[in-house]
């Protein structure tokens, strides 16, 4: 999606508390076939090190608290840096909680199992999204009550194994690894929510 042969790709390992485990795969998956690099924010961060986000062709977020995420990005000014790398082009992706973090808002287990609504999210795109739609059970239900009470704005449902693909704003395309995984649009309408299963389109190799 770059379109360059070995794209510069910083990891955000943020939502794990930079766990060098989860750091490691990335290198062991992305070293091969790019500039790799990632960005710690826990300890003594280097203002360059944030700085450099604009530089990257590509920029992974990894999962873990999202909660947690935004508020360490908020201290060390991540999501404008992020914004502004955005806006020149630079592809944004994640997983879990680096899939949410770009919206208004996103259901998550940041504060326990039970699920609760975060609603300072970067903001990047509209409405709210829940990752791992099909692979716990309390997600699907949870989701449609919090966008039932106006709690959450409507959004999306994400299954395990899918993405959605924005270009700019826009969504272009839904996109699975596993065969049967998708998303949902969700929509407040005269008070009901309205689900509404996206087609995926399965990965090379899936």
């Amino acid at each position: 999606m770059t379109g360059k042969p070995r794209p510069r790709v910083c990891f955000i390992g943020t939502a794990s508390g930079d766990a060098e485990r989860y750091a490691s795969k990335f290198f062991r998956a992305y070293a091969p076939v790019s500039d790799a690099s990632d960005l710690v924010l826990f300890g003594a961060p280097e203002p360059k090190s944030i700085a450099r986000l604009a530089e990257q062709d590509l920029v992974f977020v990894g999962g873990g608290n999202t909660a947690n995420l935004l508020a360490i990005w908020r201290l060390h000014n991540v999501g404008e840096a992020l914004r502004a790398a955005w806006k020149a082009g630079t592809i944004l992706a994640g997983i879990s909680a680096g899939a949410i973090c770009w919206f208004e808002a996103c259901l998550t287990d940041s504060f326990g199992p039970g699920l609760s609504p975060v609603l300072d999210g970067l903001g990047f795109l509209a409405g709210s999204a829940c990752p791992h739609f099909d692979g716990e059970p309390l997600r699907r239900p949870r989701y449609k009550e919090e966008v039932a009470a106006g709690r959450l704005p409507p959004g999306y449902g994400i299954d395990d194994g899918a993405a959605l693909h924005f270009i700019g704003t826009e969504l272009h395309a839904v996109v699975t690894e596993v065969k049967g995984s998708a998303a949902s649009r969700f929509e407040l309408i005269d008070g009901a929510v309205r689900e509404t299963r996206l087609d995926a389109k399965v990965l090379p190799g899936a």
